[in-house]
């Protein structure tokens, strides 16, 4: 058994590191992984916190009942200063433990569901194609996350949910201040008007019932005394609002970077189309926008691979290196759209980039239809689509445990 390091030792390994390309995980990230699956690292404020890298552990860690998601308790990690914000204490769904956990989850489940997400696949496809119109209509050069990726999942949690997508640059601006915010104040300014603006939409939902929506349904079921609260079911606003919208974008953004960085499997991927969702899910693995599948605090005690992962201890699992474990992903760092494919023809969804265990994520299927579509789209309507700038000078965002690029500028 090995016996924990000290938290205040200086020589731990310096957690987040920023990447050096935009859709691989930081270089040193490779190395720790190299020296196996469990690793103590070291945060901005100079506490330890236990970082998962192997995929077997971090599944067996997100599924333990011991593992506690409540991000309102003392010794609940921020693994960055923005963290550390009122507002992220707690986060619905992904912020609660059962049985707050598990209402909430039964509560949101019927309008995520894959039926649900199918029924809305359509319109989804011609909201895409009206956006190509738009883009071929105003020619090369474009920018393709302002004009394409960004808006496919603002409106369509903003239809879902009930929010009126006249106001999208209120919420993408407050949404992008919160998450790549330096600081807690700054994230607790944005996270505060957002906060005031969903708290005033579902004032207003509450006077008009009957709208359609999400939060309307919602709105009818808040009970003081129950299930659902008022402030419930704002926290449940605020991470459906900002959960679904600003990952997926970005993985449509980067997606898209990592497909043209690699013509070979751009040109697999038009020859046979119905490749499309295991390409999906290899760029999920790939790309992994927000290189965490979760944040977690021992309740107890917890022997794991030779380690004790003491009570009160904090576990951060990497999806960015779980999802290069050679022990689950042949040649891990190639990018291969026909993975999932072949002998072993689950291993291509065997990522956690949308976690594991009971907080996996709610909104999966809408995001890979999203992708699907955005994909697919896009590369039919404009096949010579390529990068007006070279990949070093793509004006990334984010650092961090959040990836993206700002802008992305393509022509044709």
């Amino acid at each position: 058994m090995n016996t924990p390091i000290p938290a205040e030792d200086e020589r731990l390994f310096a957690y987040p590191q920023d990447r050096s390309c935009p859709w691989q995980p930081s270089p040193g990230y490779r190395g720790l992984g190299e020296q196996g699956p469990l690793h103590r690292v070291r945060l901005w404020d100079g506490k330890s916190i236990w970082m998962v890298t192997g995929h077997a552990q971090a599944r067996r860690l997100l599924a333990d009942p011991r593992m506690s998601a409540d991000r309102s308790r003392d010794d609940f990690p921020a693994v960055l200063p923005r963290l550390d914000a009122p507002i992220f204490k707690p986060i619905a769904i992904i912020g609660f433990d059962p049985p707050v956990h598990d209402i909430h989850r039964r509560l949101l489940a019927p309008d995520f569901s894959l039926k649900q997400v199918r029924a809305l696949r359509a319109s989804v496809e011609e909201l895409a194609g009206r956006l190509v119109d738009e883009l071929l209509r105003k020619g090369p050069p474009a920018e393709l996350v302002e004009d394409y990726a960004l808006p496919i999942p603002s409106m369509v949690i903003s239809e879902l949910l009930g929010v009126p997508y006249d106001d999208h640059a209120f919420f993408e601006a407050m949404t992008n201040g919160l998450l790549q915010a330096k600081s807690a104040q700054d994230a607790e300014a944005a996270g505060q008007a957002l906060w005031d603006y969903l708290d005033g939409l579902i004032t207003t939902k509450e006077r008009e019932p009957g709208g359609a929506g999400v939060l309307s349904r919602l709105v009818g079921q808040v009970d003081e005394d129950g299930d659902l609260t008022r402030e419930d079911l704002v926290r449940i606003a605020l991470a459906l609002l900002i959960g679904g919208h600003d990952t997926t974008s970005q993985m449509i953004a980067l997606g898209v970077v990592t497909l043209m960085e690699h013509p070979d499997q751009l040109a697999a991927l038009r020859a046979d189309p119905g490749v499309l969702p295991a390409a999906v899910d290899e760029l999920l693995r790939m790309v992994s926008v927000t290189d965490v599948s979760g944040v977690r605090v021992a309740t107890e005690d917890i022997e794991i691979d030779g380690h004790v992962i003491r009570a009160g201890e904090g576990v951060l699992v990497s999806s960015s290196m779980t999802n290069r474990d050679p022990a689950v992903f042949s040649d891990p760092y190639r990018f291969d759209i026909r993975r999932a494919g072949g002998h072993n023809a689950a291993s291509g969804r065997h990522h956690l980039t949308f976690g594991f265990g009971i907080h996996q994520c709610l909104g999966q299927n809408l995001a890979r239809m999203e992708l699907e579509v955005a994909f697919s789209v896009l590369f039919d309507r404009i096949p010579d689509l390529r990068l007006a700038v070279p990949l070093d000078r793509l004006p990334t965002r984010g650092g961090g445990t959040m990836q993206g690029v700002h802008t992305l500028p393509v022509e044709w």
